[in-house]
């Protein structure tokens, strides 16, 4: 088999597509050929050696990825759900940039028609977050006014349809004009560019009142000010901190830890007592520690293959890269440029 192996913390070319013997299946196992693997920002966290779940978890080496898309290979004595040839994709704590992924079958699902499989790789992680975000963490009101970051990325896309569906009033934020079409399609309500206005001062003229609930990954540069537009009762939702984890620049990929440091002392702290005089939430979290949690995972699963099939949700555009280009599948997904979501095919 073929799998991508980072050694230890550092850039671009860390990332070695190796040999290694193929996966064996155990009596309660799948086997699948992979067809793609799907890219996260977590997996850029993970090459630099910063993400905390693969610390806890495996460590020097690893094999980032935690969603894929195959064709059932092998199944295990135990297993009832599926068979050789079944179209699947599945979730997996780490091990998907592979050409090989073995993994329990309640963590496997039968591919929709609705999705090809570079999008049934590129769902499980955005959808499960978004999901996560929206409906196991507070009461997500219908008709709430909701404010997106980065939405025209993977978690943000999910997080636009799912609110849609919710009967709200949604405003997306991008960076670039170009993704503004993206956003559209998904009936986005409302588009800050913030490469040609300014984001806070749109994001007032919109909601005066200000949102219920505002979703944020960037960290440092917008977490104070989005707390500042939550109206009273209004949920601050983090789920990311991309803005604190600067490049070196010298396009190598590296992370430029002085950079960080500094990001990090200048985080906005919050008082509970402050908190409370405010009537606002702040709630976080980090999908990968959820792995153990199945029942959670389960409900979400269900009811977002449920709204695929009902055509309520669909899959993001999918920008693709063979496995030997990995390197530029990351710096792409660095670069803030993408829309929706960046896949590793396997040939």
């Amino acid at each position: 088999m073929k799998k991508i192996v980072i050694h230890s913390a550092g850039g671009y070319e860390k990332l070695k597509l190796e040999e290694h013997p193929d996966l064996k299946c155990q009596v309660n196992q799948v086997k699948v050929k992979v067809q793609y693997s799907g890219i996260n920002y977590a997996d850029i966290c993970i090459r630099w050696g910063i993400y905390e779940s693969a610390k806890q978890y495996v460590g020097w080496p690893i094999t980032p990825g935690f969603e894929f898309s195959g064709i059932v290979e092998e199944v295990g004595a135990e297993v009832s759900k599926f068979k050789v040839g079944d179209a699947v994709f599945g979730v997996t704590l780490f091990d998907a940039y592979a050409n090989q992924v073995v993994v329990e079958e309640g963590f496997l699902f039968k591919k929709p028609e609705a999705l090809s499989f570079a999008q049934a790789a590129c769902f499980p992680a955005v959808f499960l977050t978004a999901y996560h975000g929206l409906f196991q963490n507070f009461v997500f009101r219908k008709k709430s006014k909701v404010l997106i970051h980065s939405a025209a990325g993977g978690v943000g896309s999910a997080l636009v349809q799912l609110a849609k569906w919710h009967d709200c009033e949604v405003t997306g934020v991008i960076g670039s004009s170009h993704k503004k079409d993206h956003l559209l399609s998904l009936g986005c309500d409302h588009i800050i560019d913030k490469s040609q206005e300014d984001l806070w001062q749109r994001a007032k003229q919109i909601s005066s009142q200000g949102y219920d609930v505002i979703l944020d990954a960037n960290g440092v540069k917008t977490l104070k000010e989005s707390f500042n537009h939550l109206r009273p009762t209004g949920k601050l939702v983090v789920y990311g901190f991309h803005t604190m984890l600067p490049k070196s620049g010298s396009g190598s990929g590296r992370l430029n830890f002085l950079s960080l440091v500094w990001n990090y002392l200048k985080t906005p702290r919050f008082n509970p007592i402050d908190l409370t005089s405010a009537n606002k939430s702040i709630m976080a979290f980090n999908l990968s520690f959820l792995f153990e949690h199945r029942e959670i995972l389960d409900e979400a699963m269900v009811t977002l293959l449920a709204l695929v099939e009902q055509g309520v949700i669909k899959g993001h555009p999918i920008s693709e890269f063979d496995a030997e280009h990995v390197a530029q599948a990351h710096e792409l997904i660095e670069s803030g440029n993408s829309v929706g979501k960046i896949a590793i095919k396997w040939n």
